[in-house]
């Protein structure tokens, strides 16, 4: 007997793009799928496109999220799902035609993620960060251990992955209500252990455009992922009597200091600029690099933008633990 695939998809107000989602779902090589479709409170005529699909097909079905937002659909999503195997997919981004067989065939255990592939497109043309994106993030994911670069991005592109529903539950499902949900559901893979296999394809096609939830929902702004990330840094990385060091002391580098502190985490906190060295800044001294000698075992969390100054930075470090 073929394997079943629940194929769980929040849409919100993605009538001009969801035609053309659900026909490559439609295109599928890989057949015993179920999409379960959970209309987030659209306004425009998305429920219409919906229901015309889930009249013509028996393994459509559609359902009104009775909560608010991209969690409580995608919740609703999974108790309505029936499948062994579990996916995610985007209501305006388009599927490979084989991506649901290479996602399924990739995933070989229960204590395994599969993912595959991705890239953008766009009516308007794709600018240099996207791509750029595009190409840290496969290069990332064919790499030896996609979660070493963890604390960067998310490393497992949202809408393209499956694991066994076994799997999916032991890590927490979608039973936290943090956002972003898909950066969350990443840190938590890589808590449980669970390993990458990645399909050497293109598999998924992420759209951009104005609209885009990532570019207009206030859950996804930069603070949100900075809570993120510190929280689970200071979970997974940091031991009780750890030291923690902070480099870097512009926006971002003020941003972890705060969440640091309302950790109630003291640290030591690091600059570049000699003319910084010795200010006070939300009652920390502000120390240089020659601390670093000083401090064993040290947690670091790198906060600066430039990439000279990161690769000057790690490349201390490398002559300390070297």
């Amino acid at each position: 007997m073929n394997k079943l695939v629940s194929i769980l998809m929040p849409a919100k107000n993605a009538a001009l793009y969801i035609d053309k989602c659900i026909q490559s779902i439609l295109n599928q090589s890989y057949l015993h799928w179920e999409l379960i479709v959970v209309n987030d409170h659209s306004v425009d005529e998305t429920m219409d496109y919906l229901t015309r699909f889930a009249d013509t097909d028996q393994r459509i079905r559609v359902y009104d999220n009775k909560g608010g937002g991209i969690i409580a659909a995608l919740r609703l999503a999974y108790a309505k799902s029936t499948g062994d195997y579990i996916t995610r997919m985007d209501a305006d981004d388009i599927m490979n035609e084989n991506k649901v067989a290479a996602l399924l065939s990739a995933v070989s255990n229960q204590k395994l993620v599969s993912t595959g592939l991705v890239t953008y497109f766009s009516d308007t043309g794709i600018g240099d960060g996207y791509q750029q994106y595009t190409t840290w993030m496969n290069t990332n994911l064919l790499s030896a251990d996609p979660f070493s670069d963890i604390y960067k991005e998310c490393v497992i592109p949202s809408p393209c992955w499956m694991m066994h529903r076994t799997t999916f539950d032991s890590i927490g499902a979608f039973d936290r209500d943090t956002y972003p949900e898909d950066y969350d559901l990443c840190f938590r893979m890589h808590q449980h252990g669970l390993k990458v296999n990645t399909v050497n394809d293109i598999l998924h096609h992420w759209r951009d455009y104005p609209e885009r939830s990532s570019r207009t929902d206030a859950n996804y702004t930069d603070n949100r992922f900075l809570e993120l990330k510190v929280h689970y840094f200071l979970t997974l990385e940091v031991t009780p009597k750890q030291t923690i060091c902070l480099w870097g002391s512009g926006k971002k580098g003020k941003s972890i200091a705060k969440l640091l502190q309302q950790a109630k985490i003291s640290f030591h906190w690091l600059t570049n600029n000699p003319k910084k060295i010795g200010h006070n800044i939300y009652e920390v001294i502000l120390e240089g690099e020659s601390i670093i000698e000083k401090i064993n075992e040290a947690k670091i969390i790198i906060a600066v933008a430039g990439q000279e100054d990161q690769l000057y930075i790690k490349e201390i470090l490398a002559e300390k633990t070297g």
